[in-house]
């Protein structure tokens, strides 16, 4: 029943309230308590008998205990405050105080002026978690560098809200490691990664080193300690003398157990990430690549280490590269969490906040999508349709006629209604702003439009007079430099939602906010511009799975944790396009050999459910029919698959190097047609890539000049580009396989 998609919201508004009492013995005292009602309702409780001349009590305070990043907060973060001022606690929850330093005691909660600095965080691992760090630390146990001839690697391919930080630690703990180096492309991720071993109780006597560490002096010999930076920082150089920055040299001189490779999908997605923010500014879209990207190199890092760790939630390019082989990757997809929320049997769910994302998918009436059709399947092309021109209150929509009845489109309107759609089989479909369901649910969502002058086109439009339904949202233009670089912009969202629990607002970005941050209160995404790669698609729909809880909802069960957002909604309005990033996503991410594409595409829509409106109807879809639409339907048989995989074939240095050394495997592939030249191709890649290498080392010290640059990069997309030709033939030769297992008499 598609009804089950859209539940209820429970109603929970978190309050601090103080009220005086006028029985003298309680004179020039304050009763600071927390409810999740209204105040008023609250004291009908603590005074339930009627005397004369009405209530004892009154009511000086009634705050929201809501922050402005959807999280809340309870009585006696505010009476600690309160303590932190001076003010005397008379008994229980009654204060010596005014009204007016209770309001500045909440304030400070609310801003968070006020944080607890001992370990107060004692929570255990998930199982993925446990193991995770256990498949990890017995690859780096049995691992033989002497053999392999380099430090092993190990990825996590692990969505977000899987807790890298706090497992990675656990890792450092189970392999004895006393030191640890976290390099990372998004250096905005630093508060995690401190908050994690600062207040957790598992890794007492841990020490947390900052870029503004300038050493590790402060640490004794036998203090283990974590090192945070970005590549930017570590790898930067001094301006004047081309050499590492004195700050780090300490960094480079150490020898490391360790170093996790933190947001890896940023270092490997550049054309994605590139695709992603170009119609962002060019700080924005520096800044979105990531930090250092361009001078990662592992083998060329000039820091040494035990082991390297990756850590990614969308590691695509690194998984169909073949530069992690099987043994190397540990997977924790959506499908996985879902599935370990429904069949979680034992105490409390660890996964039950975690929302369930629903995809809903909408044909556009052929009136308002003929502007915009184009490609093979005559597509909505949702660029066109939202294509825009000028600057923040100048700025239009090319199609503004057809673009407003779009938002008449998804408040009810342009849907069958007459008798003659009604007798076809049409049926009103929830739409957004229409659908008293999903009305209540999508208080804060956020659109994701194709420029910065379409967000400001979007803003101006909604404000127009014929939009009085969207008056009552707050609108946030989250694009251009004025709205701030990477997580600057959040902090106009956070500002317009206030408390999120009473307000509405609607964010618009062409990019920012969509990776690398979270905001619980949004619970809907619309989908309103190309995306060709799952990377940008899913970054940006995971935005809204972020859970939103309230613990102690009614301040008399200090472990109650009350729901507010059980699903979450990612609204797309090109079908075919959301389809296929739905069988993309699930067939690249998922790699469990045994199973087909179609039975990967079941797996993740059982938690993902995909709802499409075709004109006439709304329906659930299943996996055959998300295949159908989003493929031509053709496939390869599942043995063939299985050995088409990247991840068989490793075409490192070392790998060749092996091969090259291997005089009868050689022999035997330059017997087959495409691999005559093999050994020349092989020797260009390691001379190429060794050239490369030495020239960059030799130039660690000085600057390199433009020419040079240019010589380096020739060289570098040669070698690339063979190896993989190189890398394209084995998997074709390794196709060959399963015929002569299957189809010869030798076996």
């Amino acid at each position: 029943m598609i009804d089950d998609f859209f539940p209820q919201r429970p109603k929970s508004t978190p309050t601090i309230y103080a009220y005086s009492d006028s029985n003298p013995k309680f004179r020039g005292l304050l009763k600071v308590g927390y409810t999740d009602r209204e105040a008023q309702e609250r004291l009908k409780d603590i005074y339930p008998i009627k005397t004369p001349g009405g209530p004892p009590y009154k009511i000086v305070v009634e705050e929201s205990a809501m922050r402005d990043d959807g999280t809340s907060f309870k009585d006696h973060e505010v009476h600690r405050v309160l303590e932190d001022f001076g003010v005397s606690r008379a008994d229980g929850e009654w204060f010596e105080c005014s009204a007016k330093e209770v309001t500045s005691a909440i304030s400070a909660v609310r801003m968070r002026e006020s944080i607890e600095k001992s370990r107060d965080l004692h929570f255990e691992m998930r199982p993925e978690q446990n193991e995770a760090v256990n498949q990890t630390a017995s690859y780096f146990k049995r691992y033989n560098v002497k053999v392999n001839g380099r430090v092993p690697h190990f990825l996590w391919n692990a969505k977000m809200r899987f807790g890298k930080t706090f497992a990675a630690y656990q890792l450092a703990l189970r392999m004895r490691w006393r030191k640890v180096l976290i390099i990372t492309f998004k250096p905005a991720v630093q508060s995690a990664w401190e908050e994690d071993l600062t207040r957790h109780i598992a890794f007492e006597g841990w020490k947390f080193l900052r870029p503004q560490d300038v050493s590790h002096q402060s640490t004794t010999p036998d203090e283990p300690f974590v090192c945070f930076g970005s590549f930017q920082d570590f790898l930067g150089r001094n301006r004047s003398s081309g050499g590492i920055k004195v700050k780090n040299r300490w960094v480079h001189k150490t020898h490391w157990d360790c170093v996790f490779v933190d947001e890896y999908h940023y270092g490997a997605w550049r054309e994605n990430a590139k695709d992603l923010f170009e119609s962002e500014d060019d700080d924005e879209r520096s800044f979105s690549e990531g930090q250092g990207i361009h001078d990662f190199d592992e083998e060329l890092l000039p820091i040494t280490t035990n082991a390297y760790l990756y850590l990614s939630g969308t590691p695509f390019r690194a998984i169909s590269s073949g530069e992690f082989l099987e043994d190397q990757i540990f997977n924790w997809t959506y499908s996985d969490e879902q599935r370990a929320k429904k069949n979680w049997q034992r105490g409390d769910n660890p996964y039950r906040p975690l929302p369930r994302m629903v995809l809903l998918t909408y044909q556009i009436p052929e009136e308002i999508a003929q502007i915009a059709g184009r490609g093979e399947y005559d597509e909505f092309d949702l660029n066109t349709f939202f294509a825009a021109s000028g600057s923040t209150s100048s700025a239009k929509f090319s199609h503004e006629s057809e673009v407003q009845k779009w938002l008449d489109l998804i408040r009810g309107a342009h849907l069958p209604s007459s008798i003659d759609d009604m007798r076809l089989g049409g049926k009103r479909p929830p739409m957004p702003f229409s659908d008293s369901r999903l009305l209540q649910i999508l208080t804060h969502t956020v659109w994701f439009l194709p420029s910065v002058s379409s967000c400001f086109a979007m803003r101006n439009l909604l404000s127009q007079r014929q939009n009085t339904f969207y008056s009552d949202y707050k609108i946030t233009v989250a694009a251009g430099p004025s709205a701030g670089i990477g997580v600057f912009a959040l902090n106009p969202v956070k500002r317009a939602m206030g408390n999120p629990l009473c307000s509405k607002t609607i964010t618009l970005t062409c990019g920012k906010l969509t990776t690398g941050v979270t905001v619980r209160p949004w619970s809907g995404i619309f989908m309103l511009r190309n995306s060709s790669s799952p990377e940008t698609y899913f970054q940006a729909a995971f935005r809204v799975q972020s859970p939103w809880t309230v613990m102690n909802p009614s301040g008399l069960a200090p472990n109650e944790e009350e729901i507010l957002k059980k699903e979450c909604y990612v609204f797309d309005f090109a079908p075919i396009r959301a389809l296929r990033q739905i069988v993309d996503y699930s067939c690249r991410l998922d790699l469990n050999d045994k199973w087909s594409p179609e039975q990967k595409v079941m797996e993740f829509i059982e938690f993902l459910p995909v709802l499409a409106y075709d004109g006439s109807s709304m329906k659930q879809i299943d996996a055959a029919g998300i295949m159908d639409m989003a493929t031509s339907g053709t496939t390869a048989s599942l043995l063939a698959r299985r050995w088409e995989s990247a991840l068989l074939v490793n075409v490192d240095n070392e790998t060749l190097q092996r091969l090259i050394n291997n005089e009868q495997a050689l022999q035997a592939l330059m017997n087959l047609e495409g691999f005559r030249n093999l050994n020349n191709d092989i020797e260009i890649i390691i001379n190429k890539s060794n050239a490369v290498k030495n020239t960059r080392r030799k130039a660690n010290d000085k600057k390199i000049n433009n020419k040079k640059k240019r010589e380096l990069t020739e060289s570098e997309k040669q070698q690339i580009g063979l190896r993989k030709e190189i890398q394209t033939k084995l998997i074709k030769f390794a196709t060959r396989i399963p015929i002569f297992m299957y189809l010869t008499d030798h076996r």
